[in-house]
């Protein structure tokens, strides 16, 4: 086995295990932690909130896209 190969192979794992079945909702995750990120680093004051609010985003994201799959099907 060559190391192009092997990392190949790692590479496909990876990309398997993050994105999974649907990729939208992998790209909806990593979209919502970039904003919370930003939001977080602009923030003058606490940003307690962000947390709850980038989680409901989440899973909103998360519903509409199941929404449309169970009705396209």
């Amino acid at each position: 086995m060559s190391l192009s190969s092997a990392l190949r192979g790692f590479g496909r794992f990876w990309l398997d295990f993050v994105v999974g079945d649907d990729w939208k909702i992998a790209a909806a995750v990593v979209l919502s932690l970039l904003v919370g990120v930003a939001l977080t680093l602009s923030a003058a004051t606490g940003a307690d909130w962000l947390a709850p609010a980038i989680g409901a985003i989440v899973i909103l994201v998360f519903v509409v896209e199941m929404v449309i799959d169970v009705r396209g099907s």
